[in-house]
């Protein structure tokens, strides 16, 4: 998933601005990483649990139809054709569909629910992704230096730890690489492939959309169990909507329709015949594809490849934060931008150390790739059930379609996807517990954040008073007056903010300007500088100012105040203060959540960001004053 995009409007203005060709090549290696390392073990773990009784052709065949078909209908017809084209302004991405939906519906809780679990189950596919991914490319290197095969499990986590170790320092310069590379995996996966079709012609039944319902119906639980593993050739799938804002519509169709798509299906139907040829390349039929002389370069290129799937997903998890910070659904976290030229390439410790020890846990317990299939794929498939929801939602609210219509689209594609949920469901406890219990904890800490976050702000409403109501006492009372401006940050400008009333408490005074200033979040990624600011006058003592930033932007005030300061509003940040309420919360039972929710309530205020460096203030000018909550 990327996390950056130039423009606002549209992809088509995006893919004219930065040059087709550029963002065609960027999408190759960031969009369809993950999904391309999928040969690595895709076919290998279907065919392991459909070979009990002896593989035979007609099964192989059978299987090796569903990969495709699979990737056909789910990829290429729901991703590629349909929602690519419910895009939010251009972006992409569950969160974005979130958005959408609430600009028609409004921020109901049913479709709070469904983002949190959509945002919680793409954790756990963030962190089973560079663990299965890098783990089955150094699984390779058993066939390739066999006196090594007792270190796979350490230089996969000397690869991973390096990995993680080099997000600090941003990944600009690291993906420049990511395109190339990408498409010389997918030009050599789809040339080993064909080279091996003629080894049994007739695994191109495959092609027979038949081959793999009737493999279905003959093999009845068994073909549940498969299908399971089926699934994992289309776990990245997520990310063609995902990274629509950062390379266009258009790049990611062609990516998809000239290269991405003929090399892994080539490659399913080569690995295909070379099992039918010879039963035993079952063991790991993707390396045995390539000539002995072959196996070791192949080695190192799958492994760099699964690294750059793995930096994909850890990079799609810092823009999810993201989102999830501006649409409320996560305390904020300290984010650190690594490139002065791009606004997307941002960093955030506190995700990417949670993403690297959860990585690091289920590297070491289940210790090999095909252990760590039966925990993926639960947390991609549920994410494409909310997808499919949302979609639902948008085609019938947003688009206008009759809901019969809508409805007619949408259900063949959650019907299959629930063919996919139920049977990965059946590996919950051999390893699908990990991103399910993962995606339980995460939702139940968004869950807490939001109804907390009610909580405070419903008890500090009651306890303010109305804007207005003050004016007038002020304009009675006629305080002391300090030079300069002070900037109050509230989210009700009906209401005197909590900071200007313990200002007037303690300190008895109150600035020559006060500017009452509103961080509104708008449903869309980005807002245009034109409307940005929105002020209103109030009395002679206060003005009211709006600032709007989309969920996807660094809310920076003092830039924004600078285009507030061409629209007439006094601003000189030299003698502007800002005040800010520092909260402190205490736990009681006696109302609010129970007492275990408000102390994770807590625990989650206390670690949030600093909120002058959230909001890009300048340290030596903010004021910062005391308020204690009871939750």
């Amino acid at each position: 998933m990327a996390v950056d995009a130039a423009d606002t409007h549209s992809s088509r203005e995006q893919t004219h601005a930065a040059g087709f060709w550029t963002l065609l090549l960027g999408c190759i290696g960031v969009v369809y990483g993950d999904i391309g390392t999928s040969p690595l073990y895709a076919l290998r773990e279907a065919l392991v649990h459909s070979s009990e009784g002896g593989l035979t052709d007609v099964e192989v065949i059978g299987v090796v139809s569903m990969l495709v078909w699979a990737l056909t209908l789910i990829v290429t017809v729901k991703y590629v054709l349909l929602i690519l084209n419910a895009d939010n302004n251009g972006e992409g991405g569950t969160l974005s569909l979130l958005a959408l939906a609430q600009k028609v519906l409004g921020r109901r809780n049913f479709l709070i629910v469904i983002g949190i679990i959509g945002a919680s189950l793409f954790y756990g596919d963030a962190i089973i992704t560079p663990a299965i991914s890098v783990l089955s490319a150094v699984e390779g290197l058993k066939y390739v230096a066999p006196g090594l095969e007792a270190y796979v499990l350490h230089i996969t986590t000397a690869i991973l730890i390096v990995l993680f170790a080099v997000q600090s320092r941003g990944t600009g310069k690291i993906a420049a690489y990511f395109g190339p590379i990408t498409l010389v995996w997918f030009i050599v996966m789809g040339v080993l492939g064909l080279l091996h079709i003629g080894d049994r012609p007739d695994v191109l039944l495959a092609l027979n959309p038949m081959n793999a319902i009737l493999f279905a119906a003959d093999h009845g639980w068994v073909a549940l169990v498969v299908i399971g593993s089926v699934f994992l050739a289309i776990t990245g799938a997520e990310a063609l909507y995902a990274d629509m804002g950062h390379f266009g519509r258009k790049p990611i169709q062609v990516a998809w329709v000239v290269l991405v798509f003929p090399a892994l299906a080539l490659n399913y139907l080569g690995q295909g015949a070379l099992i039918m040829a010879d039963p035993a390349s079952l063991e790991n039929p993707f390396y045995l594809l390539a000539p002995e002389w072959g196996q070791l370069p192949l080695v190192i290129l799958a492994t760099m490849a699964t690294v750059i799937a793995s930096q994909a997903v850890i990079t799609g998890a810092f823009s999810l934060t993201q989102q999830a910070i501006q649409l409320g659904l996560l305390p904020r976290l300290e984010i650190r931008h690594t490139s002065e030229e791009q606004f997307g390439q941002i960093y955030i410790p506190k995700v990417n150390l949670f993403l690297f020890v959860g990585v690091m846990v289920l590297i070491w317990t289940f210790q090999t790739s095909g252990a760590l299939a039966s925990a993926y794929g639960i947390a991609v498939t549920g994410n494409m059930v909310v997808t499919s929801i949302l979609g639902f939602i948008v085609f019938w609210k947003c688009w206008k379609w009759p809901p019969i219509l809508a409805g007619a689209v949408v259900a063949p594609f959650i019907l299959l996807e629930l063919v996919f949920l139920s049977s990965n469901m059946l590996k919950v406890f051999d390893g699908g517990y990990a991103p399910l219990a993962l995606a339980a904890i995460l939702s139940l800490v968004m869950w807490t954040w939001i109804r907390g976050s009610r909580i405070a702000y419903g008890k500090a409403h009651r306890e303010s008073i109305a804007l207005s109501d003050l004016t007038r006492m002020l304009e009675r009372s006629k305080p002391m007056r300090a030079r300069g401006t002070a900037v109050f940050l509230t989210s009700d400008t009906e209401l005197a903010p909590s900071a200007l009333m313990h200002n007037l408490k303690h300190n008895g005074v109150i600035h020559e300007r006060n500017i009452i200033m509103t961080i509104l979040v708008e449903n869309v990624p980005r807002v245009p500088p034109d409307e940005r600011v929105r002020i209103e006058e109030v009395s002679e003592l206060f003005t009211r100012v709006f600032l709007s930033f989309g969920f996807m932007e660094e809310p920076n005030v003092p830039k924004a105040l600078s285009l507030a300061k061409k629209k007439g509003l006094k601003f000189e940040i030299m003698s502007t203060s800002f005040f800010l309420s520092r909260r402190a919360f205490r736990a009681t039972s006696q109302n609010g959540m129970p007492l275990w929710q408000d102390q994770l309530y807590i625990s989650m205020a206390l670690s949030a960001a600093d909120t002058s460096g959230f909001y890009c203030l300048p340290t030596n000018r903010v004021v910062e004053m005391g308020q204690q909550f009871t939750i």
